[in-house]
């Protein structure tokens, strides 16, 4: 094993913590350096709780997963009248983001959780990797971790040719209560993850925890996620320009989407979804867009400096395997480290096994997004749609 390091992690986000609590447990001295200068918070958005993801929570922290997620026990297709077309009985897990974020904070000490810090430069030294930020302050470690997201500022001067590639769809996401949509819906959207496709569309919706982490069946929400399709251009600069008339960039959060988008997305739930996928769309108060992108790199380590989670590779949600990568490459490392003598040897072990796990998942994330999105050929029993980090179901 690598003697013990001084280790920076850039970016405080779930896969951010699960490297650093990894990290830590092996013996490491690990600080968070986060930008945010409050703790983040993502409204509650809805995640596959795949088993990366929770596998810290479970089996170091022993905590009850019933507590932190919902089951949901089969895959529902449903046709424009809402009649169930195809049915597979097949277990997943969700959660929300906040919840597992707030969780996987929980497990980390405060005081090296550390906030208002934004990265403005950094670079590899003589014995180690230098950070320095926007408040003047200049950190040195013996390595460097930037898991800094899907824009981070590490891979941009990294990798200045990995730039996202917009899919040519967006993600409208939003979540309704369950204690104020009609209750037979509730009953009938409780225990499945429920898809509609349609031309050059599709639109799921499964059961999360409530806002304030509550899994109980009528105190929960029903998350959706509707993928659409806006031109490059005049189209997705349009729906990406918010209230107070500002383009963004990577996503539009809740509250601040244009009214008039936000008027025609319930105008178009009542046209063409069946009338129970309509009625989460009505009842969610703020709906937000997500832009789909692709970022893939072709290195993930660069001397005592590297990248993982979306600081690295940006996939399509269709696997729900994002947060799962994320979390998946901190538990690769942590191995890797902890089963060589020299970090050098272990940074470039893990970055081979990595890259092909990120670059795997994207190619099929991309196949599964063409389907739907594009080709029109989706097929509700291909396996290759089941989610999965390292293939399907897994």
């Amino acid at each position: 094993m690598v003697e013990p390091l001084h280790i920076v992690v850039v970016g405080g986000s779930i896969g951010g913590l699960t490297a650093a609590c990894l990290l830590r447990d092996s013996g490491h001295d690990v600080l968070i350096y986060e930008r945010s200068a409050v703790e983040l918070q993502q409204r509650g958005a809805g995640i596959g709780f795949l088993p990366a993801t929770y596998r810290y929570l479970k089996d170091r922290a022993g905590l009850d997963l019933a507590s932190v997620c919902v089951q949901t026990d089969f895959i529902r297709y449903l046709n424009g009248q809402g009649d169930v077309t195809y049915e597979l009985s097949h277990s997943y897990l969700f959660s929300s983001w906040n919840t597992v974020y707030s969780n996987m904070l929980h497990q980390f000490e405060p005081e090296k959780y550390v906030l208002g810090h934004e990265l403005v430069d950094f670079k590899n030294t003589n014995t180690g990797a230098q950070a320095r930020f926007a408040n003047g302050s200049i950190v040195d470690a013996d390595l460097l971790i930037g898991a800094d997201g899907i824009g981070s500022v590490m891979r941009t001067q990294l990798q200045p040719s990995a730039t996202g590639q917009y899919a040519g769809y967006v993600a409208w996401r939003g979540m309704a209560p369950e204690s104020v949509m009609p209750s037979e819906f509730v009953e009938r959207l409780g225990d499945s993850i429920t898809y509609f496709v349609y031309r050059d569309s599709h639109i799921l919706v499964y059961p999360i925890p409530s806002s304030d982490g509550d899994v109980s069946a009528g105190n929960r929400m029903i998350n959706f996620v509707w993928y659409r399709n806006y031109a490059e251009g005049d189209e997705l600069n349009d729906v990406l320009t918010d209230r107070s008339g500002n383009r963004r960039d990577i996503s539009v959060p809740p509250g601040h989407v244009a009214v008039k988008h936000v008027e025609e997305l319930r105008s178009t739930a009542q046209r063409v979804l069946p009338e129970i996928l309509s009625s989460v769309i009505q009842h969610t108060p703020e709906p937000f867009i997500q832009v789909i992108y692709d970022i893939e790199v072709e290195k993930m380590v660069f001397g005592r400096i590297c990248l993982l989670g979306d600081a690295a590779f940006a996939v399509r949600p269709h696997a729900a395997a994002g947060t799962a990568k994320a979390s998946d490459d901190g538990w690769a490392l942590d191995t890797a480290i902890r089963e060589n003598k020299n970090l050098d040897d272990a940074l470039r072990s893990w970055e081979t096994q990595q890259l092909t796990v990120g670059s795997r998942l994207l190619a099929r994330t991309r196949r599964i997004g063409s389907r739907s999105q594009f080709e029109n050929n989706w097929d509700p029993t291909d396996p290759e749609l089941i989610f999965g980090l390292h293939k399907p179901g897994d």
